[in-house]
């Protein structure tokens, strides 16, 4: 079993579009890339913590390869837009592809340079070490009793 942890704007539909992917054993939502180890919504939504609204993935990679879960990443959101995806604007819903470890660092370096040579260097994806990981639990369980 391996993690990914992506940020490509609002979670939740994200979540739902990976989640379906063969090999992706669970999805959780989150916040990740801040300066504190806990954060909430109503903070994050302030700008001002340096969190990215983040999926975070467990899957297979005897079935999916983390090149084939970032390749889907860049199908699934528009990397060339700063800080924003659709309607959702800040800081928050920023591109960024948060790696654990040195292969998913080249990975992830390979990936972009590949995606940004198709879009004339347009691609604002950052890509980071892990860093201070919070799960979106209690607006999780909310959102799930509302579908």
């Amino acid at each position: 079993m391996e993690i990914a942890v992506l940020g490509l704007g609002c979670f939740w539909g994200p979540e739902i579009k990976f989640s379906k992917l063969e090999g992706v054993i669970k999805t959780e939502v989150g916040y990740c890339g801040g300066d504190s180890q806990k954060t909430t919504y109503e903070e994050v939504c302030t700008g001002n913590t340096n969190h990215a609204e983040v999926v975070k993935l467990n899957f297979d990679p005897k079935v999916i390869s983390y090149e084939k879960i970032l390749n889907f990443f860049f199908e699934i959101h528009n990397p060339t837009t700063l800080n924003s995806q659709g309607p959702d604007f800040g800081t928050q819903y920023r591109s960024e592809i948060f790696y654990l470890s040195d292969k998913q660092k080249e990975i992830a370096e390979n990936v972009i340079e590949k995606i940004n040579s198709t879009l004339s260097g347009k691609v604002v994806t950052k890509f980071s070490l892990l860093k201070n990981y919070c799960p979106a639990e209690e607006y999780h369980q909310k959102y799930l009793e509302k579908r």
